[in-house]
């Protein structure tokens, strides 16, 4: 076999697995240690709703896209059933050929109101990478081209346990093709993995306006390992922990408006910090470190950074949203999301619309980065959602 030079595949790999990195410090007093783990595209945000207030979603009021942010909260859906596609031309800024599309939806069971199955498909395509050898003579020869492509599939049961709280599960599918059969040695990464989930929801008096407070948590991505070079090394999933609170209030009969916030942490260990060590020493720290088991490594990610509690906190990500709506017809949305500049980096405005009909909602969402050269910058996300109820009042 002719030996491929492996530089775009390598850049692609590195791009797809681990936490992407926008910038270093300006000032060189924070050392860059971002968490490793493999397909983050499980962590995209993957519809326009949530897109638009800052990436947020767990204790908003529920939608057809639930299954993403918090599938508990399907149990508390308005309708029957719903379903939604989303499409995100990723990182145009760089290229011009990766796509994530997500499919969503769900379905009330019996009469009772109280139990829900959701399912998505998230597929993300990573365009086309050009593949060349070194030929007899020295010189490049282009052999083909590989087309690296990433899949999840899952499902989720959610139950109302109380009036005002409701728990669910989900399991999920991870197929993740980065060439295998085109790099001898590469082969296609599988994994399986669990999120639990609960979501609160009640009504609170402000004066004399009946507000709805909502609050909502989802582990997700809990799970094996992931490898691409048939165990040699395996990869964490990107298992995270997302804690939310949403408070709706409504300004009269048509207007409303809804202050919400996320915060999120990986639960994967942090890397061993190896400036300084000899090349042995280093090589016992890593192998150390990707000995980890997965569920050793989320009570690991709680302590185990390098620089203590301060370097902890600097793995929380947050953010702050907004949603206006008119008549439950016409929405605008803002939101602002941030990362430490250590730990990735990723720091943004997004703002978003959608207007709602009887049988469906489409929705945008717009992303402006506020650091420099950001490959995020100028994200569209767009979203098609149909609600079943609509539908068949409007065949009847």
């Amino acid at each position: 076999m002719k030996k491929i030079k492996l530089l775009p595949m390598i850049l692609l790999s590195l791009f797809a697995t681990s936490t992407w990195i926008q910038a270093a410090d300006p000032k060189g007093d924070m050392k860059l240690n971002p968490l490793e783990n493999g397909v983050p595209f499980l962590t995209i945000a993957p519809d326009a709703r949530g897109g638009g207030m800052g990436d947020i979603g767990a204790a908003t009021d529920p939608d057809v896209n639930s299954q993403y942010w918090n599938p508990a909260k399907y149990a508390f859906a308005y309708s029957k059933a719903g379903v939604s596609l989303s499409y995100t031309p990723w990182l145009r800024q760089l290229v011009n050929d990766i796509d994530l599309v997500y499919l969503s939806g769900f379905y009330k069971l019996g009469n009772e109101d109280r139990h829900a199955i959701g399912a998505s498909l998230r597929y993300f395509s990573l365009g086309s990478i050009p593949l060349t050898a070194l030929g007899a003579n020295g010189q490049p020869e282009f052999l083909g081209e590989a087309n690296p492509n990433e899949f999840a599939l899952d499902l989720s049961y959610s139950l109302k346990l109380t009036e005002t709280f409701s728990g669910a599960a989900a399991i999920r599918f991870i197929y993740s093709d980065m060439g295998a059969g085109t790099v001898e040695g590469l082969f296609a990464g599988k994994a399986f993995a669990a999120d639990v989930a609960g979501y609160y929801n009640n009504y609170v008096m402000m004066g004399s306006n009946e507000c709805m407070l909502g609050l909502g948590f989802n582990i997700s991505n809990i799970g094996t390992k992931i490898s691409y070079d048939n165990g040699i090394r395996n990869l964490f999933l990107p298992t995270n922990l997302r804690l939310g609170a949403s408070f709706l209030f409504p300004m009269d009969d048509y207007n409303t408006l809804s202050i919400n916030a996320d915060v999120n942490k990986y639960l994967v260990p942090t890397p061993p910090d190896l400036e300084g060590l000899d090349q042995a020493e280093k090589e016992r720290l890593q192998q150390e470190y990707e000995a980890i088991s997965p569920i050793t490594g989320i009570f690991k990610s709680f302590s185990d950074a390098p620089g203590g509690m301060k370097e902890e906190l600097r793995e929380v990500m947050w953010s702050l949203g907004a949603e206006y709506a008119y008549d439950n017809k016409f929405f605008v949305r803002g939101g602002y999301f941030y990362e430490h500049p250590t730990k990735g980096n990723r720091q943004y405005f997004s703002l978003g619309a959608g207007f709602k009909l009887t049988s469906f909602q489409m929705d945008v969402a717009y992303l402006i980065s506020t650091v420099p050269s950001n490959p995020l910058d100028q994200t569209l996300r767009f979203s098609l959602s149909f609600d079943m109820d609509g539908l068949k009042g409007l065949m009847q």
